[in-house]
């Protein structure tokens, strides 16, 4: 295959299938296996329309880096669960989550997880130190980042794989109003509910690009914001007073949400595996789990 390097943004994958599916879909055990079941279908489905060169599983080594936390404490905590202090995933998930990277380490496939970082610095060191064109796929809006000229966005939304449109910088600017890298800065100023980022109160999300448009970054806003002779619209006394008030909450914001891009990636083999590397433990778990007949469907659609 001569197409593209597909990096995976591997919870939003199986998240969504698990979400998606019915439980009632089971292993011999009768454990659920819709997770794995949807993961390995939307894979299948991404290779056969795709037919990438290579293909990247991002992991999540750590959800929720020390850095990030000592930086915004609010980031990513209403994924906690009050009493044990924990990611809130279902119990019929977490095995499939093991029974996922299983199934894709023991095809061969490069499931990439560094302690200390999330998925998503995974996938901007990858994309970013990768020459070739790649697309990366996820439904999470601040990897946006990491597009240009050879990096799109697979952006998964509602409906099938066939219907997820795959955004370039051109494309990312008329669906926001910004440019790939004026997204950041727009993300900071409205924050992020889903990621525990206030922003700055209001501000949504079309003042926040007018706002980066007119001044290019959040360094020449925050000076704006300071200088009155230098406001222009949509900025306003209010806006200005809020936006000099958050000037802390806007550094650390922005150093939060910012994927690590030189994270050591480089030597990992990109290449989508043609035969399994340990053909028994993926029969093993595929018998295990009962995916017996999509793992197949994933091998053939990787033989192109």
């Amino acid at each position: 295959m001569t197409g593209p390097l597909l990096i995976l943004d591997s919870a939003t994958l199986y998240y969504r299938a698990f979400y998606a599916l019915p439980e009632k879909m089971t292993a011999p055990d009768g454990s659920p296996h819709n997770a794995i079941r949807g993961f390995l279908s939307m894979l299948t489905k991404m290779i056969t329309i795709h037919q990438p060169s290579g293909i990247v599983a991002a992991w999540d080594n750590d959800w929720r880096p020390t850095w990030r936390v000592e930086l915004v404490p609010s980031y990513k905590t209403h994924r906690l669960e009050i009493a044990s202090g924990q990611e809130e995933v279902p119990d019929t998930l977490s095995p499939q989550i093991e029974a996922i990277g299983a199934i894709l380490d023991a095809w061969g496939l490069s499931r990439i997880g560094i302690d200390g970082f999330e998925a998503d610095d995974v996938i901007a060191s990858v994309a970013s130190q990768h020459l070739g064109r790649s697309f990366v796929v996820t439904s999470d809006r601040d990897l946006i980042q990491v597009v240009n000229d050879r990096v799109s966005l697979l952006l998964q939304v509602t409906g099938g794989v066939e219907n997820w449109p795959l955004l370039d910088p051109q494309s990312i600017e008329a669906k926001y109003g910004v440019s790939p890298t004026k997204y950041l800065a727009m993300a900071a100023l409205r924050g992020d509910p889903s990621d525990g980022l206030p922003g700055i109160p209001g501000i949504g999300d079309k003042t926040a690009s007018a706002l980066v448009n007119a001044y290019t970054d959040l360094e020449g806003l925050i000076q704006a914001s300071v200088n009155s002779s230098t406001w222009e619209k949509p900025l306003t006394p209010r806006l200005a007073e809020r936006i000099s008030a958050g000037v802390d909450y806007l550094g650390a914001a922005l150093a939060v949400i910012t994927a690590e891009t030189r994270l050591p990636v480089s030597a990992w083999n990109f290449e989508v595996p043609y035969e399994p590397v340990d053909s028994q433990a993926l029969n093993e778990v595929s018998v295990q789990w009962g995916v017996e007949k999509y793992v197949d469907e994933l091998l053939q659609a990787a033989l192109g």
